[in-house]
């Protein structure tokens, strides 16, 4: 295909592009308001000239949002999205409700390659990065879907923790901030937007640079380089030394508060000396630590910590003065982690 992913356009780029056009700027703007308000096709864009849609079809194409499959939790109105995307790959992404707004978990990247044992996502394989246009349509088809039965639904938060490593797609990624950040576009501030890595110590360093108010969060999930390592092997290229520098530095740079997650496994990472070790590892940097009962997948033997053995973890990390929260479960009835409906999905075209 020889024609423009508009979608992937910021508006001055827009602009840019219809300069070749002999058409006035202001249209750049229109265009790209349009594309927010859920237009599938420049014939829709009836504001604009004939002429100039017909030139615009002819040089762009609007990448398009396709369902196949949904669930939404009968417990809490958790809603798991499965979409094809055009070259007939999947990917998928949740919707959360909570009191304080609606969140939306996207994918980055279909499929993972960071190889993280407890992780679903990353069990199918790795295809490619996510363009920008299909991380937007994550959040525009969502908004549609739900606006059928609730006219004044919107998004109010984006958690880029997904299918994929966001700073794996870092340049694709960059710009799908700033473009939900627009206030032509989505809207949506840099403060309701978290970016999870699972510790890509590098571009943790280029993130800094960006001046982006988001909360970053760091996939920790144990306090040694040994156990990491055996459960992440990012470690192996960024250990926990090195990995806790580059936070250290963001938030130094930024002033913002670095999320470590912590998937608390049963018999693995959970033990009081895991916490302990955990404790001193953070102690004195500006950070929170969220606790995850890990989701259980079928290809491997991991469960859940005890109620009892979480509360003792937790309860070691406050007394050290370490800011702890345990995450709320949702869509537990509908195993609403990412990467299992794409990977059956995959399943079933393979046979």
């Amino acid at each position: 295909m020889n024609k423009t992913d508009i979608k992937s356009l910021s508006a001055e780029q827009i602009k840019q592009e219809l300069q070749r056009f002999s058409v006035p700027g202001f249209h750049a703007k229109q265009i790209f308001k349009w594309l927010y308000r859920g237009v599938d096709s420049f014939e829709d864009m009836t504001a604009l000239p004939l002429k100039l849609r017909s030139q615009l079809s002819d040089a762009f194409y609007i990448e398009k949002p396709v369902e196949i499959d949904s669930i939404t939790s009968k417990q809490d109105g958790t809603t798991k999205y499965l979409f094809t995307l055009s070259d007939g790959e999947y990917c998928e992404s949740v919707l959360l409700r909570y009191n304080h707004g609606n969140s939306a978990c996207l994918s980055t990247q279909v499929g993972c390659k960071m190889g993280c044992k407890f992780c679903a996502s990353t069990k199918a394989g790795f295809t490619r990065n996510m363009t920008v246009s299909e991380m937007l349509n994550q959040i525009d088809f969502i908004q549609r879907d739900k606006r059928q039965t609730e006219p004044d639904f919107r998004i109010n938060h984006v958690v880029l923790m997904g299918i994929g490593e966001p700073l794996d797609n870092y340049d694709n990624v960059i710009k799908f901030l700033r473009l939900i950040n627009a206030p032509d576009g989505f809207g949506i501030s840099m403060r309701n937007i978290s970016l999870s890595t699972c510790g890509v110590a590098d571009k943790i360093k280029e993130l800094e640079n960006e001046n982006l108010q988001l909360t970053l969060s760091v996939s920790l999930h144990a306090p040694n380089n040994e156990l990491r390592s055996s459960l992440m092997p990012i470690n192996k290229l960024f250990p926990i030394e090195e990995l806790l520098a580059a936070c250290r530095h963001y938030t130094d740079k930024t002033g913002r508060r670095i999320s470590f997650e912590y998937a608390l496994i049963s018999g693995v990472n959970d033990t009081p000396e895991c916490a302990k070790q955990l404790a001193r590892l953070l102690r004195g940097m500006l950070c929170h630590v969220n606790l995850i009962p890990v989701n259980e997948i079928k290809e491997n033997t991991f469960s859940r910590s005890t109620k009892e053995a979480q509360k003792v973890f937790t309860n070691i990390l406050s007394d050290s003065r370490i800011n702890v929260t345990t995450r709320r479960r949702l869509g537990d009835d509908i195993d609403a982690a990412c990467g299992q409906l794409r990977r059956e999905k995959l399943e079933k075209r393979r046979f």
